[in-house]
Formats: structure tokens, C-alpha cells, sequence
């Protein structure tokens, strides 16, 4: 009759020893060379903002829409910029007659200055002949003077007025350049994730009126130990297992913070926040989201898995081996 006690004992034993393992440690442990930790698919976010300050005239693209580079999203209304386009316009037109005028003073004064070298030369030849009178004579030297001194100043005069044609030109080529900045484009691919603003809002210089997600620039932030963190090297690789996929996703290593700081909450483990970690970036490569672009989603949870250097390098557990279609595992 202690079939039943020694049963309970069995079971007891078996509940502790898989207590011991779902707490204490892991039934397929991570080899040495390879750390990992939580974090979320995260993408840069870059902001679309007004150069010029104006009323929004239209906006081209609705949150969840996807960009293309150079694409425009946006437009400001350029009709109080047309207008002074057309002023600048004219004040160069007004800046080029000037200078022609001025152009033409100069053929004057020069026509002047030959008449007055050759009644000078004349002078002094009849001088030595004693055919005119000193005075007569000086008189040629002042008019041929005069003459030098209005040519001299006619030219001036054209640079003047030339000077004023160039900065014609730039007034007008500083509104052409704000009437190109009222059209907004996408430096990026990327999707729109917030329409900060509607058509006829009045926003100021630096107006934000998108925000968009960086489509080729999406990575996880873990956090390391000192312990581990030292052997990550730039460029090291990398897989993330997100909460929502079956296969592991391909990755590099992108940044490792050169100063540790303390863990944030999202880091799981209880004692791991107690310890100062190091932040390291996870780089998803590119190709790869373009080529999954609909199926590319920020903030989806996951565990990334890094390569550590040094040593002999373990293969990756059976978990991980399983990759997106169309990917080959990298070989060392």
C-alpha cells in the first residue's frame, strides 16, 4: 500500500525538477559565443517640415502611405512669391537699362576725351608756332582733363550698375529658390506615420507637416552586459526573432554604445536591471525590408541574438536556423 506515497513523491520530484528548468535555466541553453536580448523593431523617424513660412496649400499623402524618394508630399501656396518674383523681375529689367544707359555715358565721355586729345595736340602745334595764345592752349588741358575725369566716372558708373544687376538677380533667384521649397518632397523611402497639419493651416519656418518611418534604416536596440558587450564588434552577426514570425530575420550589428547606462524597464530579466548594460543596435538589412516592405511593421516585439568575438564559433541553435524565403544563411 505505498504505491501512493511513493507516487506522490515521483510527481513532486518531477514538478521541482521542471519548475528548476522553466526558472532557473533553459532546456537547449545558448552556446557561450552568442548573447541576446529583448527589445522591439524599431525605424528612424525623419520629419518633413516647411523651410518658408505659408499656408498649407495641399497635402499628398494620408498616414500608413508609402513614399518614394523625391516623391512630393506637400505643398505651400506661392502666390504672395509670385508676385514678388514678377517685382524682381522687373527690378532687373530696370537694373539692365540703367547699365546700357550707362554703357552708353561711356561711349559718350570717350568720344569726348579723343575730341579733346586732338584740339590738345592741335594747340600745341600752333603754341609753337605762335599762332594761339598760352591761355588757349591750358584751356585744351583742362577740357582734355574734364574729359578723362567724365570717362573715368562713366565707367564707375557701370560697374555701379552692373553690381545692381547681380543683386537683381539674386532677390530674384532667392524667391525662385523659396518657390521651390514650397513644394515638399520625401528625402526617404519611407511610410508616412504622422499628418501633422491639413491644407490651409499657416505654419512657420520648420512647420512640421509629416512624419515619416524610415523604410531603410530598421534595427532592434538590445541591451548587454559589460561581460558581453565588450566582445560585440561592429558588423557582427546578428538574428532577430520577432514574437510574430516562425524564422529568425538576418541582421548586422550597427552600433555598440562606447558607455554603459542603466537598463530600461523594457529589459525582462530581473536581475539584469539591476546592473549597468550597454545599448547595441541591430541593423535589419536593407534589401531585405524592401524586399518584405508590406510586411514591414515598427514596434513588433522580439529577441535578437548577436554573434560574440572571440573564440571558436558554435553553429546557431535549431530554433534560429529557419530563415525568411528567398534568404541564404550566411556561411563563416
Amino acid at each position: 500500500m505505498q504505491t501512493k506515497p511513493l507516487l506522490i513523491i515521483g510527481l513532486a520530484v518531477v514538478l521541482a525538477a521542471v519548475g528548476y528548468f522553466l526558472f532557473n535555466g533553459d532546456a537547449n541553453p545558448l552556446p557561450e559565443d552568442i548573447a541576446f536580448g529583448n527589445g522591439r523593431l524599431e525605424a528612424v523617424q525623419v520629419d518633413i517640415s516647411t523651410k518658408i513660412a505659408g499656408r498649407v496649400k495641399e497635402v499628398l499623402v494620408s498616414e500608413g502611405d508609402l513614399v518614394q524618394a523625391d516623391q512630393v508630399v506637400a505643398k505651400i501656396d506661392v502666390a504672395q512669391l509670385q508676385a514678388q518674383l514678377l517685382r524682381a523681375e522687373a527690378e532687373i529689367a530696370s537694373a539692365e537699362s540703367q547699365a546700357a544707359a550707362a554703357q552708353a555715358a561711356i561711349a559718350q565721355a570717350n568720344a569726348q576725351l579723343v575730341f579733346a586729345e586732338q584740339e590738345l595736340q592741335r594747340a600745341d602745334r600752333l603754341l609753337r608756332k605762335g599762332h594761339v595764345s598760352r591761355e588757349t592752349y591750358d584751356t585744351r588741358i583742362s577740357n582734355r582733363t574734364i574729359a578723362s575725369a567724365n570717362l573715368t566716372a562713366a565707367e564707375a558708373m557701370l560697374v555701379s550698375r552692373q553690381r545692381g544687376i547681380d543683386a537683381a538677380r539674386a532677390g530674384a533667384e532667392e524667391i525662385r529658390t523659396q518657390i521651390d521649397d514650397s513644394t515638399l518632397k520625401s528625402s526617404i523611402m519611407g511610410r508616412v506615420l504622422y499628418r501633422l497639419t491639413e491644407q490651409g493651416e499657416v505654419l512657420g519656418n520648420g512647420g512640421k507637416v509629416l512624419t515619416l518611418l524610415n523604410l531603410g534604416d530598421v534595427y532592434m536596440e538590445i541591451f548587454l552586459p559589460a561581460a558581453q558587450a565588450h566582445r560585440v564588434a561592429i558588423g557582427s552577426e546578428a538574428l532577430i526573432k520577432l514574437d510574430v514570425l516562425d524564422f529568425a530575420v538576418p541582421g548586422k550589428v550597427s552600433f555598440v554604445s562606447p558607455q554603459s547606462q542603466f537598463t530600461p524597464k523594457q529589459v525582462e530579466t530581473p536581475s539584469e536591471r539591476e546592473k549597468l548594460m550597454f545599448r547595441v543596435k541591430v541593423r535589419v538589412p536593407q534589401e531585405l525590408v524592401l524586399g518584405n516592405i508590406d510586411q514591414v511593421k515598427t514596434g513588433v516585439r522580439g529577441v535578437a541574438y548577436v554573434r560574440l568575438a572571440g573564440g571558436e564559433q558554435s553553429e546557431w541553435p535549431a530554433f534560429l536556423k529557419e530563415m525568411p524565403p528567398g534568404i541564404a544563411r550566411e556561411t563563416n
